[in-house]
């Protein structure tokens, strides 16, 4: 009897037929592309999707749409949602980039952490709002190069926790750890999980893509990798777990990408070869995922699956411990 194949982990995220969900097009202002949106569920329900755009100069904003089902007949605010305010943040001179978006129960708001092009690199920056209508910035936490950064929903030992990718020129750019007593000042950084070495899908450059979900198993982290190649970088996704009362210990870290570029969308635009993902939602039922991500760098696309077959492949495929092992 032939024993049946187990499924691939590329399997595991499914596009939806409708993609792009989100484009220039729909846009009720000029824009070049909108791509690499964070995203959450509202207290009403809602998907609120606070979107990267890109201006006819080159520049990014952000950009706040809001969907009843979070695929389907988005309101897009009529203009810019967050601006770069040069007046009090210099640091935003070349736009505001990439955000993600976490609710701290315990403040009562959400943490956007985003990237902000500065004229001595890119850096981390963070705001906070209830509303997505009125926000508070703290300004750059994180000096250049760094970004793709998230916070953590909760404290752990009285210190908040954020995932971070600094990088330096001609070094293997890792995933990175920081805790803060107040969400302004961040230290105890160390390496998370590093990026692996030669023909591996994330060889040499890695970073987080979607904030860190609490599961029943611990933290579940998308992350993406960059592979160089001969006609150019391809950026795929894969998938890690963290230790539920200390998320510096990684519990397991899938060797194969999950997600990757396969479609004309995802394939060819501004960017090509490129499927980065800034946005996760669990739907009422505790295990319907809603994955979003830029296609591109040219338009926003959307894939649904399911938590527990995710984690279920994890623990199936995984390993312990976030270090660039050997096979």
């Amino acid at each position: 009897m032939t024993k049946a194949r187990e499924p691939d982990g590329r399997s595991l995220f499914r596009r939806i037929e409708r993609n792009p969900i989100l484009s220039a097009d729909d846009w009720p202002y000029p824009v070049n592309s909108v791509f690499n949106a964070g995203a959450v569920r509202l207290q009403s329900g809602e998907t609120l999707l606070l979107a990267r755009a890109e201006d006819m100069r080159g520049m990014s904003h952000l950009c706040a749409c809001r969907s009843a089902d979070g695929l389907t007949d988005w309101r897009i605010d009529p203009e810019p949602t967050l601006m770069p305010d040069l007046q009090n943040h210099p640091e935003e001179v070349w736009g505001i980039e990439d955000p993600r978006v976490t609710w701290l129960a315990e403040r009562g708001e959400y943490g956007i952490t985003y990237t902000c092009y500065s004229r001595g690199g890119p850096g981390v920056a963070v705001a906070f709002t209830e509303d997505f209508k009125t926000f508070r910035r703290l300004g750059m936490i994180l000096p250049p190069d760094d970004k793709d950064a998230a916070l953590f929903p909760v404290r752990f030992d009285g210190r908040w926790a954020m995932i971070h990718r600094p990088a330096a020129p001609h070094r293997p750019a890792h995933v990175w750890l920081s805790r803060s007593p107040d969400l302004r000042h961040w230290g105890d950084a160390h390496i998370l999980i590093e990026a692996r070495e030669g023909a591996w899908w994330d060889a040499r450059k890695i970073g987080l893509a979607t904030p860190p979900l609490l599961t029943d198993r611990g933290w579940l982290i998308l992350y993406h990798g960059v592979r160089e190649t001969a006609a150019g970088a391809i950026y795929r996704l894969g998938a890690a777990l963290l230790d539920p009362s200390d998320p510096a210990n990684v519990l397991l870290r899938g060797d194969e990408w999950i997600f990757g570029p396969e479609r004309a969308y995802e394939r060819t635009g501004d960017v090509p070869d490129v499927v980065f993902a800034c946005g996760l939602t669990v739907g009422d039922d505790g295990d319907t995922l809603h994955l979003y991500y830029g296609a591109a760098d040219t338009c926003i696309c959307a894939a649904t699956g399911s938590l527990r077959g995710l984690l279920d492949w994890l623990e199936r495929n995984g390993r312990p411990g976030g270090q660039a092992r050997e096979l």
